[in-house]
């Protein structure tokens, strides 16, 4: 991708989806069902209380080590890597 230099801002394009429109929703959406499908998150439904705010950060750490587990096994079966 070259590189390109601009003497002013007024040189750049504007932005390409508008704050707020409907354009802008969508390629949010789209975006996130792509994020889903190639990293998804799973945590347990429910409500859980802790005794103390490390508790709850134990508890969140957990979840996200199993989701990296279960992504890069996703991952490894993916590719046909034998690891």
């Amino acid at each position: 991708m070259p590189v390109r230099k601009f003497r002013s801002v007024a040189e750049m394009r504007s932005p390409v989806h508008v704050p707020g429109s409907a354009e802008l929703l969508d390629a949010i959406r789209s975006l996130w069902a792509f994020s889903d499908r190639l990293a998804p998150q799973r945590f347990p439904p429910g409500v859980y209380k802790h005794r103390s705010v490390e508790a709850a950060g134990r508890l969140a750490e957990q979840w996200a080590e199993e989701n990296f587990r279960r992504n890069a096994a996703l991952r490894e079966s993916d590719s046909g890597d034998p690891r």
